[in-house]
């Protein structure tokens, strides 16, 4: 099964060269699902390209009967983030013209209209499928003003440009994956949304977090932060529904690098995934683990309480008990006395999944994270 690709048009740059996205499309013989995948979001976090390489791989050795619906993938989906250098380290985390992080800027239509509760009352009484499809040709009406002001003479920002783009292709989609990777030292986790931990156990991940507080318009929540609204809003009104629409946000290990490991766990997990979504019928085994859960209100990071040079921090991966030993701070300083060396404790029992990848900190700069499971 081969792939459709399609070049987009993103930004006509100062030297006269168009920056692109590419997106490769895959098309089932049946009718199904909407899948969308993206990677690279932010420069440093290359992982996911190879993801996306080793699918694109993996389907053109199989049939279109393999495929019910379709897949859309776009690697490498923030070509300024990419090409964002400084020296020898790839940062690319912020938009250089504004200084916004690159995945906080997304449109979330029912943040904008909070209209929810209006269009449940106007379809309380209709079946789930014609609200769901109702719902998202509803959005996507509002999303062409959207479009529209790209026209505007007067222009639009550098951050409104892209994200409109960008969302155009995942607009459509029924299940949606980013994919990321830890900006410093990371291990493999998934963000998830409320009442989808169903899905959890076919990815192969380390745990996953609940984002049970709002992170500020990153790409996965303004996707589906509309659907969570209208669930909430029928079963204010009485009627419990939850739609066939998710979202995820896959971290796959170390920033500026593509872990092996990492990569083969990501493409197993989404295989996995799809699988169990009926889009991907290859004749695979689905094969759920068991993945401790924790919410991003649980979880703990710990900064520099003085200036120094981290030594003997714990090792990536590490369950740690509160009043554990995390890490020493060997601390300088220009009052004529020898150095000091700081200990910091663990304040609560939890995993160790986050390692700054600089360890020479001045105070209030970040050391690790800790997550800390549900009980």
């Amino acid at each position: 099964m081969d792939a459709e690709i399609k070049v987009l048009p993103l930004l006509h740059m100062a030297s006269g060269d168009m920056l692109s996205l590419q997106q490769y499309r895959l098309v089932g013989a049946h009718p199904g699902k909407v899948v969308y995948l993206q990677a690279n979001l932010h420069g440093a976090e290359i992982a996911g390209n190879s993801v996306i390489h080793q699918l694109l791989t993996y389907f053109q050795k199989l049939d279109a009967t393999a495929l019910q619906g379709e897949i859309r993938l776009v690697p490498a989906c923030n070509p300024i983030g990419v090409n964002t250098r400084a020296h020898n380290f790839a940062s690319g985390r912020f938009n250089p013209y504004d200084g916004r992080d690159w995945n906080r800027i997304f449109w979330d239509w029912e943040q904008e209209h909070q209209g929810a509760r209006t269009f449940a009352e106007q379809h309380l009484a209709s079946d789930r499928a014609t609200i769901q499809q109702a719902y998202r040709e509803f959005i996507g009406q509002h999303f062409k003003a959207e479009l529209a002001t790209l026209d505007d003479p007067a222009g639009v920002p550098v951050h409104q440009r892209y994200r409109t783009r960008l969302q155009q292709q995942a607009l459509a989609a029924d299940l949606l994956i980013d994919l990321h990777s830890s900006s410093n030292q990371g291990l493999v986790y998934a963000y998830y949304f409320r009442d989808r931990t169903a899905s959890i156990p076919y990815f192969d991940l380390d745990f996953a977090i609940l984002l049970d507080q709002f992170d500020g318009n990153a790409f996965d929540e303004a996707f589906i932060n509309p659907w969570l609204a209208l669930e909430q809003a029928f079963a204010e009104l009485g009627r419990s529904l939850r739609f066939d629409i998710e979202a995820w946000t896959l971290e796959l290990g170390t920033g500026m690098k593509n872990d092996p490991q990492a990569i083969a766990r990501g493409v197993n997990g989404i295989l996995n995934y799809l699988r169990q979504q009926q889009v991907l019928q290859d004749g695979g085994g689905i094969v759920p683990r068991s993945v401790p859960l924790t919410r991003a209100s649980q979880l703990k990071k710990y900064y520099a309480t003085a200036g120094g040079f981290v030594q003997n921090r714990v090792a990536l991966g590490t369950w740690v008990q509160s009043g554990d030993v995390l890490y020493e701070l060997l601390c300088l300083n220009k009052t004529g006395q020898y150095p000091q060396v700081l200990t910091v404790q663990a304040q609560q029992s939890g995993l160790v999944y986050d390692l700054s990848t600089c360890e020479g900190v001045s105070e209030g700069e970040y050391v690790l994270a800790v997550m800390v499971p549900d009980a």
